[in-house]
């Protein structure tokens, strides 16, 4: 039996907007952005990324409880195959040790929790996938509303799946 190896965060976004446009881009001069902004609200993005194909399994909630992660675990459990064992890589967060996430847990032996240390976020290659999302999509953006930011993230899922690639440790030990 293959092993469906998952690494599994969230990651909040803000429905930002800026008070006043940028200047466009000219030659000699990158283009601006101003330093102040209106906040539209939050969403929380909980991601799954498949290390071995690239895929990504995201869905944006519009709290970070242990609610609602036990039920992207479900989601997770849904959308994957029945017959392989989920590895997830976890921060330690408290939601992901709530009492109850655990009795869920304990009812579907194919999900095995695997917790990086402290600090050690760079261990999880969906943080790879997260600064991606930051960088290509979030980072310039500006959002009028919460729906907005949704559909921005839900598009972005969509469009890392059309072309998915495994991520590729580059580090070196030393």
């Amino acid at each position: 039996m293959r092993s469906c190896s998952v690494a599994t965060l969230k990651s909040q976004g803000q429905e930002l907007d800026r008070t006043q446009p940028g200047l466009p881009l000219k030659k000699g001069r990158a283009r601006t952005m101003t330093h102040d902004y209106v906040r539209h609200g939050m969403t929380t993005l909980f991601a799954a990324l498949n290390f071995a194909d690239g895929k990504a399994i995201g869905e944006c909630q519009a709290r970070h409880r242990h609610q609602e992660w036990l039920k992207f675990l479900l989601s997770i459990d849904e959308q994957t195959p029945s017959d392989r064992p989920l590895h997830l890589i976890l921060d330690n967060y408290a939601k992901h040790k709530h009492p109850k996430v655990k009795a869920s847990l304990a009812k579907r032996p194919r999900f095995h929790l695997h917790f990086t240390p402290t600090s050690a976020s760079w261990l999880n290659m969906v943080e790879r996938f997260f600064r991606d999302l930051t960088t290509e999509r979030l980072r310039r953006g500006a959002f009028h509303s919460g729906p907005q930011l949704v559909l921005a993230l839900q598009d972005y899922l969509k469009h890392h799946n059309q072309a998915p690639a495994p991520l590729v440790w580059t580090a070196k030990a030393n």
